[in-house]
């Protein structure tokens, strides 16, 4: 009987493995997080499965691979990521993979023109350093460039041709869905970029801080007017005398507003503007409640936008 059951699984798992050569499965993209997973999907939409590597509430600067990301990773068609200086979790990985699945965006063609020094955060280091209050900045510091590239309108419409371009090479019978998939997410990107000139027009000289200059490309793109960031940890509470320094900067440079995110727990913005005149809000610079999909990455740039202009006009 035990002899029959166990020639019976092995002739269920040999139909299982044959199904599997006859019928492929789904080749899949793996994006490393959230914002680049949004590009990928509007390519890959209705082609193949795109996944996103980073659960949400996972931090990108210091995330550590578990061996179930490592079997993703490995089992991928195509792997998009930013690059070292973002995801160094991922770099000994990726070095790994055969060129044709690895996408990294810092590399794109004509988008290392287009990247913006990211030096600021070391300033601000060593000035907490010297007003002795080392104890809560934060140690995201990426390195010569700012490197949260899925803020840049420009730098998405190249990575979402990259993607196209290695979909092509690896699924070419699916040309003209890939076609039409980046025929939409170029118009549809067009459209949403002058809506959010015109949303923000009127806001572009009122000042405001972040707490991480996770925003400069967007920033410079549609002509915001930030007065500074704050590098500021959200695993930390600041101290005492870090939030006197932010108030006092606040007052200081006249500041409209003061912006959160939403891994920030919001007593740390309530200690930042009592007192103060300075209205609070949030960015979101991951699209956390966004569902990756064909329009995903459009809908990202406009929640950030309504999400400036609602506390800039105090709404």
């Amino acid at each position: 009987m035990l002899h029959k059951k166990s020639r019976l699984f092995a002739a269920l798992a040999g139909v299982g493995v044959a199904a599997t050569f006859a019928f492929p499965a789904q080749a899949a993209v793996v994006a490393s997080v959230k914002p680049v997973g949004f590009i990928a999907s509007a390519i890959a939409d209705g082609v193949t499965p795109v996944e996103i590597l980073l659960p949400d509430g996972a931090s990108e600067h210091d995330y550590a691979l578990r061996p179930s990301d490592i079997k993703r990773l490995q089992g991928a068609d195509l792997v998009v990521w930013v690059g070292p200086e973002m995801e160094a979790f991922m770099a000994k990985m990726a070095a790994g993979l055969p060129p044709q699945k690895n996408l990294e965006m810092d590399r794109i063609e004509g988008v290392h023109a287009l990247l913006l020094k990211g030096g600021e955060d070391e300033e601000e280091e060593h000035e907490e350093h010297a007003h002795g209050a080392a104890d809560d900045h934060d140690h995201h510091h990426h390195g010569e460039y700012n490197m949260h590239l899925w803020m840049s309108p420009e730098i998405a419409k190249k990575t979402a041709v990259a993607i196209h371009a290695k979909l092509l090479e690896l699924m070419p019978q699916s040309k003209d869905k890939l076609d039409a998939n980046l025929q939409h997410f170029e118009s549809e990107l067009a459209s949403v970029d002058a809506k959010i000139g015109n949303q923000l027009a009127p806001v572009k000289g009122k000042g405001y801080f972040v707490f991480h200059d996770a925003y400069t490309y967007f920033e410079k793109h549609y002509g915001l007017t930030p007065l500074g960031h704050f590098t500021v940890n959200p695993e930390i509470q600041p101290g005492a005398q870090r939030l006197h320094q932010i108030r006092t900067q606040l007052v200081e440079q006249k500041a409209t507003c003061v912006f959160a995110e939403p891994q920030f727990r919001p007593a740390v913005i309530d200690a930042v503007a009592r007192g103060t005149s300075v209205r609070s809000g949030t960015l979101d610079p991951l699209g956390t409640d966004i569902t990756p999909a064909r329009d995903s990455y459009v809908k990202f740039l406009s929640q950030l936008s309504s999400q400036y202009t609602s506390c800039l006009k105090g709404e």
